[in-house]
């Protein structure tokens, strides 16, 4: 009984591995990526061929390999502000999607707002972006529960 005990305790220490983050975390850490500006953590959150996908508000649908995306945000000079709120996931195995409202905001200023659709698989390095598709609306957007956006 008392070997099970220890090795029950010391089983932190001798490395299993914490749950890597889940699929809402992984989509926060794509926004917080873009706020500070870093594509190399955005980067590292999408698997190799994933996608980026887009309805204008004309109702034009566009699609945009991920690494091409990563190209126009690393030469912006702009600040990135995506926030997301009412999230829902749904999970099934290695499967994931996260759908939430968002609204975005570039220099500080308000852009657009829609929804984002995630779709994300489990891999051996834990939960990736396999793609996303947003609407972008200019008007007519709901005022965010999370008010204001921090000014700087």
């Amino acid at each position: 009984m008392h070997k099970v005990l220890a090795l029950l305790l010391a089983a932190p220490i001798i490395g299993f591995a914490a749950e890597s983050p889940g699929p809402l975390t992984v989509a926060q850490q794509l926004f917080d990526a873009m706020a500070s500006h870093n594509a190399n953590a955005a980067r590292a959150l999408f698997i190799s061929d994933a996608m980026l996908y887009g309805i204008g508000p004309n109702g034009t649908p566009g699609g945009l390999p991920f690494e091409k995306w990563l190209d126009q945000f690393g030469k912006s000079n702009g600040s990135w502000l995506e926030r997301i709120w009412n999230p829902k996931v749904l999970q099934h195995g290695t499967a994931a999607a996260v759908w939430a409202d968002y609204d975005f905001h570039l220099d500080g200023k308000f852009s657009h707002c829609g929804v984002d659709s995630f779709s994300l698989l489990k891999t051996n390095a834990g939960w990736k972006i396999a793609s996303i598709t947003d609407t972008r609306e200019k008007t007519g957007c709901a005022p965010s529960p999370l008010g204001p956006p921090p000014q700087k």
